[in-house]
C-alpha cells in the first residue's frame, strides 16, 4: 500500500497529504442498492412479470417468517383482522415505510403512503413492490384465510404516492381487482 497510511479508525482512504474521502454508504443504503440491482438485472434478463414472480416468492417466505415472529411475540395462534392491521402498521414503521392504513373493513385493508422503504431506489423497479406488498398479503392470508393484494398506485411507476389494497375476503370488487391471491397454508 504505497503512499497510504492506515489510521486508527481503519480508514484506508487517507493518503499522505490528501483529505480523507467519505463514501456515503450505510448498511441500509447498501442493501437497498443491492436489491435494486438484483431486481433490475432480473427485469432485464427474464422480464418484468418473471422478476416480479421471483421477488414475490422471496416475499412470501419473508411474510411467513415475519408472521410466525409476530404470532410468537403476541402469544397467539392466529390474529383477527384488527390485529393484522396493527401488525401491518407496526411492520411498515419498522421497515421505514410510511404507508398508513387509511381504510379497513371486513372486505379490505387500504394502505397509502408517499415514501418507500427502498427510498428512491424503487424508481423504475416495479418488481420491488412485490417485496413489501406480498409480505403484508401473506400475513393477512395466514391469519384470515385469504388475501389478494392489488397495487393501484406506486412510486416505482412514477405515481406521487402508493396505494395498496389488500382484499381479505373474495367478492365482486376483489374479483375485479388485478393482483396476486394468497391462501392460508
Amino acid at each position: 500500500m504505497t503512499g497510504q497510511t492506515k489510521r486508527q479508525d481503519g480508514n484506508l482512504f487517507a493518503t499522505k497529504g490528501a483529505q480523507t474521502q467519505t463514501v456515503a454508504l450505510t448498511e441500509a443504503s447498501f442493501l437497498r442498492k443491492f436489491i435494486r440491482h438484483i431486481t433490475g438485472t432480473l427485469e432485464d434478463i427474464v422480464g418484468l412479470d418473471e422478476a416480479a414472480g421471483y421477488i414475490a416468492t422471496v416475499a412470501q417466505r419473508m411474510g411467513e417468517q415475519l408472521n410466525e415472529a409476530y404470532l410468537q411475540s403476541l402469544g397467539l395462534e392466529r390474529m383477527n383482522r384488527k390485529q393484522v392491521c396493527k401488525v401491518i402498521a407496526d411492520l411498515e414503521k419498522r421497515i421505514n415505510g410510511n404507508a398508513e392504513i387509511v381504510f379497513e373493513n371486513d372486505e379490505k385493508i387500504v394502505l397509502e403512503g408517499c415514501a418507500c422503504p427502498f427510498g428512491t431506489d424503487v424508481a423504475d423497479r416495479p418488481s420491488m413492490c412485490m417485496m413489501t406488498t406480498n409480505m403484508l398479503a401473506v400475513i393477512a392470508a395466514e391469519n384470515l384465510g385469504f388475501s389478494k393484494v392489488s397495487i393501484e398506485e406506486s412510486l416505482s411507476q412514477g405515481d406521487p404516492a402508493c396505494r395498496v389494497v389488500i382484499y381479505v375476503r373474495p367478492g365482486e370488487e376483489c374479483d375485479a381487482a388485478i393482483g396476486q391471491e394468497f391462501f392460508q397454508s
